[in-house]
């Protein structure tokens, strides 16, 4: 690089025959033998010669100031210790644009929304990431390092565990998807394993606890309790219970889910938990349950209309419609809990197998390859099941009511 610089004249370049002609300072004129030209950068590192092209030597192409231009900016890349080729792309390239965290995560949040099948779920996610996450949201995702990400985390750390734990996830995946997509680089921040717990205080494991359950003992009187109210709660209450269903499955059920005929109900894979399809069979009581609401499906597409209707005209019943409920009869138990009462009698006191007892709550039973063998729902299994819990459930003569069981004393 020390030799003289500038060798060639303007009118020398026309001129010149094939060969490689030097500028000096690795710059070099290239010309074949059918006359083409091209102008070269030449440089040697650890020990191997490389070149850059830098253009067409013509009218039409690139002259010798610019060669000489592009030749000094390479000189300047290597004595910065960057290779002329990668420092080049770099400057051509049109840079991309970095978004912030909040476009970031509301991107993020609307690319999977289609996946969460619970609108519950999907609030919640907007809601941390904009509110508990708000001091990142104006920030570059790029910038967002450890100390941004414990800004957040730590005034809810202890006082919201469950939150800030769920918090972190979420940050987490943002970053993560901002990584794939080349708008970070390096470790993300708000990892949790070899990372965040060496800079966060242990806490206990993050639990939700257990459903308070009704003792099965305790169900005939609570159903007879329960026979005494003419409100829809109470039907759609004794329905949850004699289906061992979830919550939000009873109150979404619509009559098009409903074969009367064939005693099935078919909760489609999208208000299920596990995001599978699940059949559920109806007992004779449950029957005379759906009959008694009937009455209530009225409208031009009846299939639509809910099962349970709340006061909106073609709206369900609030799920705290059951929880009030639990309230005024005045147990402890909570409404979930009636699917724990469930499978404490099914393993105690009823003689079917395991499986059909979690087939009947939607729970998934073995490993994959178990579960590809099994592919059957165990329906009829799961009837005689169920009609034998709707017989164990059937108030009893002289049984009183749930008032003598468990009921909140004030």
């Amino acid at each position: 690089m020390a030799r003289t610089l500038n060798r060639l004249k303007a009118k020398q370049v026309e001129a010149l025959g094939p060969g490689r002609h030097a500028d000096g300072g690795g710059l070099y004129l290239d010309r074949d033998e059918h006359g083409r030209s091209r102008w070269l950068f030449m440089w040697t590192r650890n020990g191997k010669r490389r070149e850059m092209g830098l253009g067409a030597a013509n009218k039409d192409g690139v002259s010798l100031v610019k060669a000489r231009e592009a030749a000094t900016t390479a000189r300047d890349d290597l004595a910065k210790g960057d290779e002329p080729i990668e420092a080049r792309d770099a400057r051509t390239r049109e840079p991309a644009l970095v978004p912030t965290f909040g476009e970031a995560a509301d991107a993020y949040v609307k690319s999977f929304a289609a996946e969460w099948r619970n609108d519950k779920h999907r609030a919640q996610w907007g809601m941390t990431l904009t509110v508990y996450a708000k001091p990142l949201r104006a920030l570059r995702v790029d910038r967002v390092d450890t100390a941004a990400v414990l800004e957040v985390l730590q005034p809810i750390w202890q006082t919201k565990p469950e939150t800030a734990s769920r918090l972190r996830g979420r940050i987490e995946r943002v970053l993560d998807a901002a990584k794939a997509k080349g708008h970070r680089s390096g470790e993300n921040p708000a990892r949790w394993r070899g990372h965040l717990d060496h800079l966060l205080t242990k806490r206990q494991k993050l639990t939700r606890g257990h459903h308070a359950a009704l003792p099965y003992g305790q169900l005939p009187a609570f159903m007879a309790e329960l026979r005494d109210r003419e409100a829809v709660a109470a039907s759609a209450l004794e329905f949850l219970i004699l289906t061992a269903a979830r919550t939000g499955e009873v109150l979404g059920a619509t009559w098009g889910e409903l074969d009367l005929k064939a005693k099935v109900w078919t909760v489609p894979a999208k208000r299920m938990k596990a995001g599978r399809e699940h059949r559920v069979p109806l007992c004779k009581r449950a029957i005379t349950v759906l009959e008694a609401m009937k009455p209530l499906a009225t409208g031009p597409t009846p299939e639509r209309l809910p099962v349970f209707p709340g006061h909106a005209r073609g709206k369900p019943l609030s799920s705290m419609a059951l929880a009030m409920l639990m309230r005024r009869i005045g147990t402890d138990a909570t409404v979930h809990g009636f699917r724990s009462s469930f499978r404490d009698w099914a393993g105690e006191v009823s003689s079917s197998p395991r499986e059909v007892a979690e087939a009947a709550l939607a729970h998934t039973v073995g490993d994959a390859t178990e579960r590809a063998y099994r592919r059957g729902d165990a329906l009829e299994k799961r009837r005689k099941l169920m009609e034998s819990w709707a017989t164990y459930a059937e108030p009893k003569e002289g049984a009183g009511n749930v008032l003598t069981f468990g009921r909140k004393q004030k």
